[in-house]
């Protein structure tokens, strides 16, 4: 393995930092650094070792040298300079950004550009092209794309029924996210089932949540659109929202497009609803609590994925396949309980058994004798990233 090339596999999501280091392929340890319970916490993986600790803000912020520092204290890498490429997942709006490219100056200008259209996202990858860029500066960096794999969709799916030469001028289309997620799930279903269902809807759910409709293995329509902004109420984003009801609010509150932009960014969705967190865990324990807003805004986020389903099922002209994925997806047997409650008219009918046996882990949780299959597949966004990087190189 030491003669193996090393690649540093960065995911730096609206809520957490991933890192994980690949050689040969096969991956040697990750690190999950996120917030939890009001504290920052960092989550280490090294074969059969696991260490989670709470970490100071400051360590959250420099994730990056915290995590070198880490693998060169444990002797998984010699130096620095045995790191040869550095993969980077990257969600940004744009035909610039829909393959996989080099960062280099015109890469890092182009982000900057189209930092406010999707500023949850863009601005972290930016902080940490900065931080590589400084602790690692010979290295090449890929800007791997998240919106590649929906890419295939038809034209139908990605205008926003503007004006030709609008929608041209500006690169106003629906790019969609998530794809380097629903890829790696395309993969797994395969080995899994030994074929790939023609028709899939793939429920990507975390603190950014998206729904994909997959045809024959190729994206065809999916939730969120120019930015991760838009589709299902999600942790702290306001999802759909009717386009007249945004200038009544930039009106009536005063603030400037940006400004509400923010707000429908970090102030909305689950958050919003509830008025108290956007943790699916601590709404489900508030809920039970008999919290009617916790429960409001479970149901709502249940009822826009459930709408998401029946449309993609139209559109898919019948379903084969129901995938759950991510954190939410992998993890809450409640939520996918919910979800796929009154859901038999599709010949979705989950087994409520092997639904609360599968948790974080591959497996079906579909009735033996339901017409549709209901598969809970855990995503693996940073081996899908080494691939891409491997590739590229």
């Amino acid at each position: 393995m030491a003669m193996d090339k090393k690649y540093l596999i960065v995911n730096t999501g609206s809520a957490s930092k991933k890192y994980a280091l690949y050689a040969g392929g096969k991956e040697i340890c990750k690190a999950h650094f996120e917030k939890e319970g009001g504290k920052f916490i960092v989550t280490f993986l090294f074969g059969r070792l696991k260490e989670k600790k709470v970490i100071k803000e400051s360590s959250y912020r420099s994730a990056l040298n915290f995590l070198l520092e880490l693998l060169l204290v444990k002797k998984i890498i010699r130096s620095k300079s045995d790191i040869r490429a550095v993969g980077l997942r990257v969600v940004a709006p744009g035909n610039y950004f829909l393959e996989n490219r080099l960062v280099d100056k015109k890469y890092l200008d182009k982000l900057k550009a189209s930092e406010q259209e999707a500023p949850l996202h863009i601005h972290p990858i930016i902080a940490e092209v900065r931080q590589l860029k400084k602790i690692l500066p010979s290295v090449p960096v890929v800007g791997v794309s998240d919106s590649v794999f929906h890419s295939t969709m038809p034209q139908q799916s990605k205008l926003y029924n503007l004006p030709e030469r609008v929608a041209a001028k500006y690169g106003m289309y629906r790019y969609g996210y998530h794809g380097i997620s629903m890829q790696s799930v395309l993969r797994k279903v395969k080995k899994i089932l030994g074929t790939l269902p023609a028709r899939m809807i793939i429920c990507h759910l975390g603190g950014g949540s998206s729904i994909a409709a997959v045809k024959n293995g190729k994206s065809i329509d999916t939730s969120m659109g120019f930015t991760p902004l838009e589709g299902v109420p999600m942790g702290t984003r306001i999802g759909n929202i009717d386009a007249g009801a945004v200038i009544y609010l930039a009106e009536k509150f005063g603030l400037s497009l940006r400004q509400l932009e923010t707000f429908f960014n970090s102030k909305c969705g689950l958050l919003g609803l509830s008025g108290k967190t956007s943790d699916i865990r601590q709404l489900i324990e508030l809920e039970k609590s008999g919290d009617k807003k916790a429960k409001l805004a479970l149901d709502t986020f249940v009822y826009s994925i459930k709408k998401y389903i029946g449309a993609y099922a139209a559109a898919l002209n019948g379903l084969d396949l129901l995938v759950f994925t991510a954190t939410i997806g992998e993890r809450s047997w409640i939520m996918r309980g919910k979800i796929c409650n009154e859901l038999d008219v599709f010949g979705i009918n989950i087994d409520l058994k092997k639904n609360r046996k599968v948790v974080s882990a591959d497996g079906l949780i579909s009735k033996s004798n339901a017409p549709v299959k209901i598969a809970v597949i855990t995503t693996d966004e940073m081996g899908e990233i080494a691939k891409e990087v491997s590739a590229f190189l």
